[in-house]
This record gives C-alpha cells, structure tokens and sequence, in this order.
C-alpha cells in the first residue's frame, strides 16, 4: 500500500497541475478574505463589523471556499488512469484494483493537507492585514483556532469526495462538471425551495455549512457531525467506484 500511494505522489507531482491548483486555493481564499472584510459591517451586506468575534470566526472560514479545488484535485487523481489509458498497466501491476483505489482516497487525502493549510494561512495573514487596517486584527482565540481548523479539514474531507466521485464516474471531464453543477446549481435549488430545504443539512454543502457557517442561515448539523457527514459521502462514493471498477471492463 506504501508504494502505491507513493506511485500516486509521483504522477501527482511530476506534472504542474499541484502547483496550479495550490495557487489558485491561495488566491481564491485571499480573494473570498479580502472581500469579506471590505465589506464587514456595511447594512447592506449584512455581514458583522470588524472586530466582532462573529466576523472574526466568519473571515476565517472563508479558506473553505477552495473546497471546489480539492474536489477537482481529487477528482483528477481518480480519472487520470481512464484519461491517460494507464488504467490497463496500473491494474496489471496491482491487480486488487480496491487496492488502488484507496491508495488514491490516502495519497490525495494527505496531499491536500499542504493546500489546507496554505488556504488557512493565507486567509488569515489576509484578514489580519487588511482588519487591522481598518483596527481591528483578529487574535488566535480557541473559536477562532478551531473555525481555522474545520475550514482546512474540510478541504481535506473534499479531496476525499472527489477520488471518490472520479472512481465513479471515471470520465474527467463529466465528473468535474457533475460536481460543479451539483455544488452550484442543484444545492442551491434544494436548499431555496421551502419544501425542500429541510433536506439541505443532509447535503454535502449542508455538511460543510454545519462545519464551517458563523452567520444565521438554515437548520444545520453540528460542526463535526458534518464534518463526518462530509467523509461518509467521499467514503460512500469511493466504495461504489471500487465496487464498479472491479467490474467494469478497462477501456
């Protein structure tokens, strides 16, 4: 198992797609940080004023914004073998093809802890830059410590998602964009529509929400029942694309 999560290390950092997809977390999490704060305390957005531990704890979780990365992060790892036509060898080599699928769930699990915790940094150094500016820097209080670590978890959790959705689906292109249209789209139907909202807490947006929302919003879980929601859907599509690759002819 150590040398097939090695092999999943080597495919992913012999190419650049690691380096893009780390740069556009930093960015896109600076981004969300930055827009957040500009905004705080304006009525018309109402979001809480700086220096409040509402906006604190709110700022601070907007790294989970970069989820959508690590899911297509995981989602390439997943595909890649189907994409490349390296599926054949690879299962040749390691016949125990549930082997390779949770070397996948592992290597990329572990390998989106660094883009968790570039994403987490850079929203803070972020947030304390630009609310110090205007007086208000936040400090590291355990509210603020663990909104900083749910927000990276969930990341991570992500990552987990999207191997599991690639092994699946196996074709790149239509699982990225199942994911984007299921995150953007289909979950905010569900959750807009009164006779279907109530459902939403027991949705992967709804499992991040609970683990990672500090403003009034819909009925959610705990923060770490959905953060164990979250794994349960990666861990249930992983088992499904296992369960189909063993029996699905390699094409």
């Amino acid at each position: 198992m150590t040398r097939l999560v090695r092999a999943e290390w080597t495919k992913l950092f012999t190419t650049r797609v690691w380096l893009a997809m780390l740069i556009a977390a930093a960015v896109l999490t600076a981004g969300f940080a930055a827009l957040m704060t500009a905004f705080a305390g304006n009525p018309d957005s109402g979001l809480p004023p700086v220096g409040t531990a509402e906006f604190e704890q709110t700022a601070l979780a907007q790294a989970s914004g970069a989820t959508i990365l690590t899911i297509i992060l995981g989602i390439i790892g997943a595909t890649q073998e189907y994409r490349h036509r390296t599926a054949t060898p690879t299962f040749l080599t390691t016949p125990r093809r549930g082997r390779v699928v949770v070397a996948k769930l592992i290597a990329y699990a572990l390998a989106a802890v660094p883009f968790a915790v570039v994403a987490v940094l850079v929203g803070y150094v972020t947030v304390v830059i630009y609310a110090g500016a205007r007086g208000a820097a936040p400090s590291l209080t355990a509210d603020n410590l663990e909104v900083m670590l749910t927000s990276g978890l969930a990341l991570v959790i992500y990552a987990v998602i999207g191997v599991g959705l690639g092994a699946l689906l196996r074709n790149q292109v239509g699982a990225i964009v199942a994911a984007l249209v299921y995150l953007f789209v289909v979950e905010g139907v569900i959750r807009s529509i009164p006779a279907t909202s109530g459902a939403y807490k027991w949705l992967p947006g709804g499992g991040l929400e609970a683990m990672t929302a500090t403003v009034d919003g819909p009925e959610l879980l705990g923060a770490w029942q959905g953060g164990f929601l979250l794994l349960g859907y990666g861990l249930l599509a992983a088992l499904l694309g296992t369960f189909l690759s063993v029996r699905r002819d390699v094409v």
